[in-house]
This record gives structure tokens, sequence and C-alpha cells, in this order.
């Protein structure tokens, strides 16, 4: 059965994660910390320094909980895809993790295959919950539904937003933006940044990925890649946590392409223009790491970037005003895109008991603050940002970071249904085609970008 599961889920992640998962050395169950021991593992996605940082969680979480021994797995990777077929093969060893940290990447692969809802626990401890929902926007909850239960309580997400040099602004002649700029107001000071920019210099730079890639500048437009939709349920959730809130249904559901939809060619034609005029780059492949370094010399004017990028830039030396925050301008509309993650009990844990109180415990005031000390990421309760980004740490506008969910309520998650490496894969791989070709390359370049997600998507 556990061969069975790990093929199915496999076939899930698509072809191009079996051939990662190739490419690395088979676990077997003397290389799993722990097995045969009686303790909740957690398996995190990162570094055995990753996992050491954790341990004053474990510390206030067994203050609570000494009875509950804890263990932090770390898995290394180099994507989320990596770190998913290494939680499989964990199981095909029988020695599967407890609880698994997953991004919006892995939410409704784990929710289809691998998660237990967290239904009757979140109801049976209804009264204790509330403080916690109380305190999140509903959009984040929303993200982690999937077919009515909820799988995951989100304890850290990201917004795209516009990171901008704020000397590249003034040397332009330019003020911040209003929150309400539109697409040709992005244009203008492009532009400006560009005439009084030197050498190298080039206003907009990204990066050619799920988040902040072309995702905001579909979702300001509004449209998608993918259609979007609600899958029904979810009632027993809204009117019991979210009472004053209009019912938002069961979860996101994106089961079909739509490369080819009026909104998304208009969209896609805009980055074609910015990379044609040399106001944007070519879009870079992979992390954000070239992007700190390029924004910390003030090579770049503008970036989409969310609340992890104010620990990156001040361990790249950048001073909290050499640089501040913006809302993503509006086309059609100003939807955001963000990402969260959170803990997901595996529904082959033994534990689940134990991993309930993990996760209630991460979730809590006291857990989010020892785990996010430091400012790599907003976090979904509202009470803990101002201490996390204020007092001279953040930029000066800061609050983007959450009132980017508050003044735009219909922001939402980047597109990532259960066949998400294959759909992200089949995206990637045609960005740079469609928008470096002219302006006549753009539809046939979507056309071969809807030929490839629909492939991708056949996998469900």
């Amino acid at each position: 059965m556990v061969d069975l599961t790990r093929r199915a889920v496999l076939g899930a992640i698509g072809l191009g994660v079996v051939g990662t998962a190739l490419s690395f050395p088979r676990l077997t169950g003397a290389d799993i910390p722990g097995r045969g021991k009686s303790a909740l593992t957690i398996a995190l996605f990162g570094t055995e320094q990753d996992a050491l940082q954790r341990q004053d969680l474990i510390n206030g979480f067994q203050r609570k909980h000494p009875d509950i021994p804890v263990r932090i797995v770390a898995i290394q990777g180099q994507d989320w895809s990596e770190y998913f077929a290494k939680i499989l093969t964990m199981i095909a060893a029988g020695t599967p993790p407890d609880v698994v940290t997953v991004a919006t990447e892995g939410t409704q692969l784990f929710a289809s295959r691998m998660a237990h809802p967290l239904d009757e626990f979140v109801q049976r401890d209804a009264a204790e919950m509330q403080e916690y929902f109380d305190d999140v926007h509903p959009s984040l909850i929303e993200s982690f539904l999937y077919k009515g239960s909820l799988f995951q309580l989100p304890d850290n997400f990201n917004a795209a937003n516009v990171f901008y040099n704020t000397s590249a602004l003034q040397r332009a002649g330019l003020e911040r933006p209003n929150d309400n700029w539109t697409v040709d107001d992005f244009f203008t000071v492009a532009r400006k940044m560009k005439a009084s920019g030197q050498g190298s210099f080039l206003p907009y730079f990204w990066n050619n990925r799920l988040w902040g890639g072309v995702v905001p500048w579909l979702y300001v437009n509004k449209t998608s890649f993918l259609t979007e939709e609600k899958a029904p349920g979810g009632d027993w959730f809204w009117q019991k946590f979210y009472p004053k809130e209009t019912p938002r249904g069961g979860g996101y559901l994106w089961e079909n392409a739509d490369a080819l939809n009026d909104a998304t060619v208009e969209s896609f034609s805009v980055l074609q223009r910015l990379v044609s005029e040399g106001l944007a780059a070519n879009p870079a492949q992979g992390g954000g790491n070239e992007l700190v370094a390029l924004f910390s010399t003030g090579a770049v004017g503008m970036t989409p970037a969310g609340g992890y990028w104010v620990q990156g830039l001040k361990e790249a030396g950048v001073a909290n005003d050499a640089y501040d925050v913006t809302f993503f301008p509006a086309m059609n509309g100003q939807r955001h895109q963000f990402g969260a993650g959170g803990y997901a009990i595996m529904d082959v844990s033994e534990r689940k008991d134990e991993a309930w109180e993990w996760l209630k415990y991460c979730v809590s005031i006291e857990g989010m603050s020892i785990a996010h000390n430091k400012p790599d990421s907003s976090l979904p309760r509202r009470s803990l940002n101002d201490k996390l980004y204020g007092a001279g740490t953040g930029p000066a506008h800061w609050n983007v970071f959450y009132d980017t969910l508050v003044k735009f309520p219909t922001t939402g998650p980047m597109p990532a249904p259960p066949q998400q490496a294959a759909v992200e894969s089949a995206l990637l791989k045609n960005v740079v085609s469609t928008i470096m070709n002219g302006p006549n390359g753009v539809k046939p370049g979507l056309e071969l970008m809807q030929r490839d997600l629909e492939l991708a998507l056949k996998g469900r």
C-alpha cells in the first residue's frame, strides 16, 4: 500500500519531479533520525542549521507538553518538488514524519494525497482556536481549505508587493507612488528611472517563477493562466469562526488551463513592452539571491518581493530607508498574489492528537513569536507584525505587507493545484519565449503554454 501510494503521488507531482527524485540517494530506514523511537517527528524543508534554530520552539512546546518528545528532521532540496519527493521516500521507507511544513505550492498535493484534515480538531477546540482566527485574515485561511476541509493553519505568508530603491525614485524626481497607481503610472516611473539611471541600471527586475513572476501581473488584471473556481462546502468553518464574513466556499480549485483569455494576453503584452523598451530584464530563472545583490548595489529600481525581503536586505547591509514598498499597480483590478506556509498532519501518523497540539502551539502568540523573531516573513497574526517590522526595522511603509490583504480582499494564493510541479514547469518554460519574440509573439507563445498546461493538468 505504501509503494502504491508513493507511485500515485509521484504521478500527481509530475514527470519532472520523478526525474528530480531519481537524482538523490534513496533514503533508508537507517538514514532517518529517530527510527524506532517514540517521538513526534516534524519534517522541515531546510538545512540542519534551520532545524537547530527551531530548538527554542521545541523548548517552548515541551514546557507546555513535557510528555510529548519532539524531533525535527531537516530535509534539503533544490525546490519544493524535491522536498515533496523526499517525504514520499520516507513514507516508502516506513518512517513517515507525523507533521510536515508545507507551503502553498504543495498544499493541494498533500491535501489530496497525504494530509489529514484538521476539521475534527478545530471544531473540538473551537473556543481555544477562536482567538487565533480573530487575529488572522480570512484570505489566508481560505488558501488552506481544500474541497471543504481545512488542512493547515498559516504561520507565515508573503504577498507580492513592489519594492523600490528610494534613491532611484528621488533621482528621477519622483515621489512614492499612490496606493492606487496604475500600469500607465508604472511605465512613467520606469521610464523616468531609466532616463536618470547610469550604467547597467534597470528600472524593473524579476524572476521567472510562480511567486512574483508573471502571476502578479495577471492578478491585477483579474485573470490567471488557470481557471479559478471555489469548491462547495466549508460552511461549517466560516459560519463558526468568521460569522461576519460572507462564506467563501470550500477552497480554491484550479482544474483547467486558461492561458488564452484576452486579459492574460494583455498582461503578457505589458511584460513584453517592459522588456522590449529596456525597462525590465529578461526574467531570470530561479530564486532571489541574485536579485538581493543587484538591488542592494542600486542596480535595480523596482522588483516584486514580500516581507521576507526585509531580513535579506538587512543581511546584505541595506539600510531600511534605502528602499520602500508599495502595492502592485492596477490594471482592471488590483488583486494581489500571496503564498503562505504552515504545518500539515500526515494521514499515516499514529500521533495525530500530539501533532495537533504542535500545530496549535506554533500558531499561538508565543509559538509564532519564537519561530519568527526576525523580519523574514509576514505573519498571519495582525498583532505580531508591528513588533516584527516596526521601530525602524522595516521600510517606512511596511504596513503594506498586511494591508495588501485588508485593502484588496480578493487577494489570493498563487495557482497551485495538486499537479503544481508539472503546471509550474509548463508555465515557466514558456514565459521567456512568449515575451521575447515581439508583440506578435505573445499569442503564439500563449498557445504553446495552453497546450503544455492542459497536458500537465491531465495528471489529476
